[in-house]
């Protein structure tokens, strides 16, 4: 009776501790940076990691993160004490800009685009059809209020062997000339 009451501890014991290595791995948008895609035409694109992070990766990057956010601040390039505080009404504006610049660019029809937000910055990721103007759409895009930069992040091969951004299906694996 003592042996089985043993190994059922050890092996509550090992559970618990798959269940805690498994919680210390989930990938979560710990910052609300926003996040969310706006075009679906191109078939087979694989959806960006975006704003997802380990607790690990939240850490390593947080110093990095107040360092930049407040930068702007004291350099005087921002109206707000941190740069991640624009991210918001951002999101919002370029929701408007895209409206307003889809007749010109064709940009829903030629593209499956996410975007992320991230101290003024938006990173574009996704797939964009051969032909499309990108260089106009990034640069109209970088019109929105508030924008500081927009980087490109995006391929015409949606089955590239290497993509240039992180993916939600493979987190790990590393990524061929980032825009950042």
């Amino acid at each position: 009776m003592k042996r089985l009451i043993q190994q059922h501890l050890a092996s509550l014991l090992i559970c618990m501790a798959a269940t805690h290595a498994q919680a210390q791995a989930q990938r979560v948008n710990r910052g609300h940076d926003p996040f969310f895609q706006i075009s679906k035409a191109i078939s087979d694109c694989p959806a960006p990691l975006g704003p997802l992070e380990t607790e690990q990766e939240w850490l390593d990057d947080s110093h990095y993160r107040i360092e930049r956010g407040n930068s702007c601040w004291v350099e005087g390039r921002c109206r707000l004490s941190n740069a991640y505080l624009y991210d918001a009404e951002i999101a919002d504006a370029v929701q408007r800009r895209l409206t307003n610049i889809n007749y010109a660019t064709h940009w829903r029809e030629q593209s499956t685009l996410w975007l992320t937000l991230q101290r003024r910055f938006i990173y574009v990721q996704g797939c964009v059809a051969p032909g499309f103007d990108k260089q106009m759409f990034l640069a109209e895009l970088a019109k929105t209020a508030d924008v500081d930069r927009v980087i490109d992040d995006t391929t015409t091969n949606p089955h590239a062997a290497s993509l240039p951004y992180k993916t939600l299906a493979d987190p790990d694996k590393p990524v061929i000339d980032p825009g950042n």
